[in-house]
């Protein structure tokens, strides 16, 4: 079996991390997979490039073009927002004429348009979508937030200005995405079970064959490793306890930080010793923005792309903190636990899933900073460490091994094939 997943970069991101493992879980277990992809970044054979040149860029400028002017050539929303508008055609290209089935991963900013879309559903293939947020079942956004429409059909979208109108940007990409999935089977899949519940209320693949498969990790490499030569070689203090939060972004507002940083403040009002004896360390772009925010001492490590050096960044911390406000399957948190890190986080999209409850890590109340504080304090001084630290372990071996993840979609290949012969 050959499968070819589709992403728009090999590496940067979160869902490009995921479909990298994905890629190599299959091939350790007896598929040929490969990626295509519009930003190449190594020289990793099983990785083919669309090409990077003036078409690419174009499609990505053209597309953030036309949503800025939707926007009223204002920047609120720009990032949140995809339409789809422009893209490239991979149904032409070789390594789309030999696969047995074409995976769709995160595929936004200039990767795919509708009609590119459209082109690979009419090709004939089984078409697996992976869904790292609600895009592919929603109109325009990759997050809901409070908004519901989604459920039946888009329009007056919150993200527009003046709340777009009843005929407004979302609802006319809405119908597109309702033409184009028309007369065609798509084998939608979530990284969680959150993400499954939405998908399955969304107006728009509802009908569709959705499951919730989550992200693999490779356990041989993301394992516990010695936390004082990870802390030298990070130029951390080794007689302070470490709080980690990572983000590719720390600023993202998404990410929760202003819960953090009152977090944190309340940490260093109600136990003042951990001025002295606790640190954190920051590890995503604009980490230094973060010095003189926090109550407690802050060593930005920056943005680091290395995977051995982020392996080392989990090994060095005592506990790993991420008040997302919304999220799918965190890589991070999946990261922090293989390493034996428990995990801190409030209970809000596929979290809860990863977090155990004073099993692996604490869940807190949703955008509730004093329950996050307790959370930390809880782990740090309180909990069974070597407990939590085992388990944590224990829950990635068993749930995202590369085996366990491989075997659940091979699993969903082998029915799109079925369905596609009988179909025929």
């Amino acid at each position: 079996m050959r499968v070819l997943i589709v992403n728009t970069s090999e590496n940067t991101g979160g869902a490009a991390v995921a479909a990298n493992r994905l890629k190599d879980a299959l091939n350790n277990n007896g598929v040929k997979a490969k990626m295509l992809v519009r930003d190449k970044e190594t020289d990793d054979i099983t990785v083919s490039g669309v090409g990077n040149g003036w078409r690419m860029q174009w499609s990505r400028l053209w597309e953030r073009w036309c949503i800025f002017l939707q926007l009223r050539l204002s920047r609120n929303h720009l990032f949140e927002i995809d339409i789809a508008n422009s893209g490239t055609d991979i149904t032409r290209t070789r390594e789309f004429r030999e696969a047995d089935v074409i995976h769709l991963s995160w595929i936004n900013q200039g990767m795919l348009s509708l009609n590119g879309i459209r082109k690979i559903l009419d090709s004939g293939k089984p078409v697996v979508w992976t869904m790292h947020d609600l895009w592919p079942a929603s109109s325009i956004c990759h997050y809901a937030h409070t908004c519901g429409r989604f459920r039946n059909a888009c329009g007056n979208c919150p993200l527009l200005p003046g709340g777009g109108g009843r005929n407004d940007l979302s609802a006319r990409v809405w119908r597109r995405k309702r033409e184009m999935l028309d007369h065609h089977n798509v084998w939608f899949v979530t990284c969680s079970q959150w993400l499954g519940r939405q998908a399955k209320a969304s107006g728009l693949i509802k009908d569709q064959m959705i499951t919730s498969i989550p992200n693999p990790i490779d356990t041989n490499f993301f394992c516990p490793q010695d936390k004082a030569g990870a802390r030298k070689l990070l130029s951390l203090p080794a007689d302070k306890r470490i709080i980690l939060f990572v983000s590719q972004r720390v600023t993202d507002q998404r990410k929760g930080m202003d819960y953090f940083i009152s977090a944190v403040e309340r940490l260093a009002k109600e136990h003042p010793g951990m001025k002295e004896n606790t640190g954190i360390a920051i590890l995503g772009g604009h980490a230094e923005e973060l010095e003189g925010r926090l109550a407690l001492p802050v060593y930005p490590l920056g943005y680091v792309s290395d995977q051995k050096l982020i392996r080392s960044v989990y090994c060095a911390a005592d506990v790993f903190v991420l008040p997302s406000l919304e999220d799918n399957l965190p890589n991070t948190i999946m990261e922090s636990l293989a390493c034996g890190v428990p995990c801190v986080g409030f209970k809000v999209g596929g979290i809860p899933e990863m977090i155990d409850h004073r099993q692996n890590g604490y869940i807190a109340a949703g955008r509730d900073a004093a329950d996050l504080a307790e959370g930390i304090r809880w782990v740090l001084d309180e909990a069974d460490y070597k407990s939590l630290s085992d388990e944590a372990v224990r829950k990635v071996q068993r749930c995202y091994s590369q085996r366990t993840v491989a075997m659940k979609y091979i699993d969903v290949y082998n029915e799109a094939i079925a369905f596609k012969h009988y179909k025929l």
